[in-house]
């Protein structure tokens, strides 16, 4: 991480305090999906994981955009057996919850032999073969880098594949874990598969649910959109999500129809 490229947040005791690019793109902005997101998860690891349990499933649910103010996550420990681990983590955002996630371990063990049917996965050239993205609105103004391979968030009516790699720590002098690495990233699947091409964001993401059957490896994770289905300024997506051996999982949202900050906006009609 390069001195420009500040933390999301940084720790003081307990309580964890953003920094200004840690605000999302919509108006009356509070935190970013993706942090929210990140900061649950990588809580609920950094508390409760364990090297003999793979995290398997996420679920956030985001229902309080948290303002920009000092927070906290509060962890619990559901259940805790040989072969299964779950864990639920809050958001304390001014007294009071503004987001949760669940998350599922499995225990790690030996894969059984066969050859299960995997469905089409992506042939992808690798991501330092492409050309960067444009540093917004893709890039938040280059809080993240972007290599794309098919369409864009201005094209309409086509599938989207992209590659992300982080350029910032989520906390300050806390290094990635491969799980953090994706789960930060990961909300990234609402607007690939909900953004209606030429219109920018178009749906504010009231969850997120990341399935991962294997660790990530390497720095980049590739989306790739899947299928997108709204009525009545509902939105459903689904992405799949890669690494740079293989794919790694899924992820899905439900979105709501909402504006975008108004500087986002300017800067995307400008690009």
């Amino acid at each position: 991480m390069t001195e420009t490229n500040e933390a999301f947040f940084r720790r003081e005791g307990e309580l964890l305090i953003p920094n200004p690019c840690a605000k999302g793109p919509w108006a009356n902005a509070g935190l970013h999906g993706r942090v929210i997101a990140g900061l649950l998860a990588c809580e609920i690891e950094r508390v409760h994981g364990d090297p003999d349990f793979m995290p398997v499933r996420v679920t956030v649910d985001m229902y309080r955009a948290p303002p920009m103010v000092p927070l906290a996550i509060e962890t619990r420990l559901v259940r805790d057996s040989k072969r299964i681990r779950v864990v639920d983590a809050d958001i304390i955002s001014e007294g009071r919850s503004a987001g949760r996630a669940t998350c599922q371990f499995l225990r790690r063990g030996d894969n059984p032999g066969g050859e299960p049917w995997h469905g089409e996965t992506w042939s992808a050239p690798h991501p330092e073969t492409l050309p960067p993205g444009v540093a917004a609105p893709d890039t938040m103004f280059g809080l993240w880098e972007m290599r794309w391979m098919q369409g864009s968030m201005e094209t309409a009516g086509r599938q989207r594949r992209v590659w992300m790699r982080e350029n910032r720590e989520l906390v300050e002098g806390e290094p990635h874990s491969p799980f953090a690495r994706v789960m930060v990233a990961a909300d990234y699947a609402s607007p690939l598969s909900n953004t209606c091409g030429g219109r920018g964001y178009a749906f504010i993401n009231s969850d997120l649910t990341v399935y991962l059957g294997r660790a990530a490896q390497g720095e980049w994770v590739g989306f790739e959109s899947l299928a997108h289905e709204s009525s009545e300024g509902v939105a459903i997506g689904h992405c799949n999500l890669y690494d740079e051996t293989g794919r790694i999982g899924w992820a899905s949202a439900c979105g709501l129809a909402q504006q975008v900050r108004a500087d986002v906006k300017a800067m995307a009609e400008k690009s």
